[in-house]
């Protein structure tokens, strides 16, 4: 178990344009607006990860995280005979937002598009990081019945304010376009 939380950069990951156009809605016809809405964001983004790994150990009613216990059948299912699990939170900044909030009340399509070149980021960087690990797929706080409130619990054990990243009393991250997640390490 690592006793502090280890911050990782990234430099961009490669962008799937049909990713975009998928988180979108949009078809490819709009390709022109696309690309030049990547160009505005390219230089606002940054990828930046926190994580830490703990010990794991499943009962027949609950998870224990180490730093929390929780109920999901679920992510028992995911984390099945692991011992150690990797949790980390990922952002690509608040350089997103404020493009999604500035094209909200000039131009909603370009908005749109922000919000969908976010969301690609994101994965993007995930994945890019998950790939670097070598374990188990990732498993998100509020995806199938793992509770959104263990959030709290992340934020706390990986000290996310280390990347820029905050949680409010919502449970929404700030930035928005970030993720936290649990990966299960096959010993």
């Amino acid at each position: 178990m690592s006793e502090i939380t280890l911050i990782k950069k990234y430099n961009p990951p490669p962008i799937d344009k049909s990713e975009i156009f998928r988180y979108a809605g949009m078809r490819e016809d709009f390709r022109n607006l696309v690309d030049e809405c990547i160009k505005e964001s390219a230089g606002i983004l940054s990828y930046n990860v926190c994580y830490r790994k703990f010990p794991v150990k499943i009962t027949e009613k609950s998870i224990d995280l180490f730093f929390a216990k929780t109920e999901s059948a679920d992510l028992a299912k995911n984390l099945q005979g692991c011992t150690q699990i990797l949790v980390f939170a990922a952002t690509v900044g608040v350089g997103i937002d404020r493009l999604i909030l500035k094209y909200n009340k000039i131009s909603p399509v370009k908005a749109l598009i922000f919000q969908a070149i976010g969301a690609e980021r994101a994965e993007s960087l995930c994945n890019t990081f998950c790939d670097e690990i070598k374990g188990r797929p990732r498993f998100s706080p509020g995806y199938g019945d793992l509770p959104l409130k263990l959030q709290k619990d992340i934020f706390s054990a990986l000290d996310c304010q280390k990347i820029g990243l905050t949680l409010n009393e919502s449970l929404l991250m700030s930035p928005s376009k970030s993720v936290t997640a649990i990966i299960g390490i096959d010993d």
